[in-house]
């Protein structure tokens, strides 16, 4: 990387981190308890530009790369708006992905623009309850009608689905081959039309500002020129986006573990017990700063993956590897955190709680940790694959 480079990222976060900032603990805290949207943090990273940060100039964005995005969104979850913010941001940011990169020109000149400015709110409809991890599984069927498809079926874990106007929505066009299982998913990119699809709210354990949803698809009719590539090949139009994301989920968990850490090192220098700074006491001291050291290992992986998917390298190993870490290291930094508060954690008016909540989302999602053990145990080590 060279000086230049890493100027930029500097004002990138410090761009970020001085826009996220202007949210405090409390807005997110209100945020979380009536379980109301962001959509003020939304807009302000809206009108700076910064939901367009990968959309090319040509479509109305910043023309960034990952590294950026990645940088801005490691201080969004850093400032204390955790999984709520970073959420919040970066489904402007990767989901457009394949509409970026293999949508029709027409489809890119009347989206993007508006994506990038905030105007057009999307969801992702990929996950179903029977299929898990196993996408090849999916039972949402597209049936070839006069001039588009009429889709049926069900999607759960769908984030934005309670405001969304839009729906990225995989679904089978044709039937499951064992021996090609991926093939046969198309994309589609269309109206989240209400009157053909029921949006049931999950009621969950964190990130209550950002709603997840079950989706009963009965009848929705999508048109031709709303297929986003080819015909058949929709889960290879995903696979372009995994990477980039789990780099991205990675710093969202730093973000979170440097936010815990930061106030936990805050608590112990000024909480007294026993004539003393809590932070004299080694067990005090000594988990706080293992945590730091594994977060800014697993930043240091996270960049690392993200330069190679710049450069156009295989990064998936260490795309990987950087969501492991980023998910262990900022569980373990929150978890710290709450044991530093003692029975004061409990308490809302300290925030650790909320923080400790959303980041124990990143050891399942998007994908479990044991599933990134099983990629890495073929990948890298050449071990005989397990699922």
């Amino acid at each position: 990387m060279t000086v230049t480079e890493e100027r930029g990222l500097d004002l990138v976060r410090k761009s970020a981190r001085e826009l996220a900032r202007r949210f405090d603990y409390e807005y997110w805290r209100e945020k979380d308890k009536k379980a109301e949207y962001p959509w003020e943090f939304v807009k302000a990273f809206a009108d700076a530009g910064w939901l367009g940060v990968m959309i090319p100039e040509e479509y109305g964005g910043l023309g960034l790369g990952l590294m950026e995005a990645a940088v801005m969104i490691q201080e969004v979850a850093s400032s204390g708006a955790g999984m709520s913010g970073g959420s919040a941001i970066h489904f402007y940011v990767f989901p457009p992905a394949p509409i970026l990169r293999y949508g029709s020109e027409e489809m890119k000149r009347k989206w993007l623009p508006k994506i990038a400015k905030g105007e057009v709110l999307m969801a992702f409809g990929v996950t179903e309850p029977e299929a898990g991890v196993d996408t090849s599984r999916i039972r949402t069927k597209a049936e070839k009608v006069d001039g588009g498809y009429v889709v049926n079926g069900q999607k759960v874990w769908i984030t934005n689905a309670q405001n969304a106007h839009k729906i990225l929505l995989l679904a089978r066009t044709s039937p499951r081959e064992e021996s090609k299982p991926l093939d046969g998913m198309t994309l589609f990119f269309t109206d989240l039309d209400r009157e053909k699809i029921t949006v049931r709210e999950i009621e969950k354990l964190g990130r209550s500002a950002i709603d997840s949803n079950e989706l009963f698809i009965d009848n929705l009719e999508v048109r031709d020129d709303e297929v986003v590539g080819e015909v058949g090949k929709g889960f290879t139009y995903l696979i372009d986006g995994l990477n980039p994301e789990r780099v991205v989920v990675a710093l969202e968990g730093i973000g979170l573990g440097r936010a815990a850490l930061e106030m936990a090192s805050k608590y112990a220098n000024e909480r007294v017990v026993f004539g003393r700074p809590i932070g004299k006491n080694q067990a005090v001291a000594h988990p706080l700063a293992d945590s730091w050291i594994r977060l800014e290992a697993a930043e240091r992986m996270a960049m690392h993956a993200a330069e190679l998917f710049e450069d156009h390298q295989n990064c998936g190993k260490e795309a990987a590897a950087a969501k492991y870490l980023g998910a262990e290291a900022g569980f373990e930094a929150c978890d710290r955190a709450m044991s530093t508060f003692g029975g004061y954690a409990y308490s809302k008016e300290y925030h650790i709680e909320r923080l400790w909540r959303e980041v124990r989302l990143l050891r399942n999602a998007p994908f479990s940790q044991e599933m990134v053990l099983n990629y890495i145990s073929a990948q890298a080590l050449g071990l005989p694959r397990s699922y």
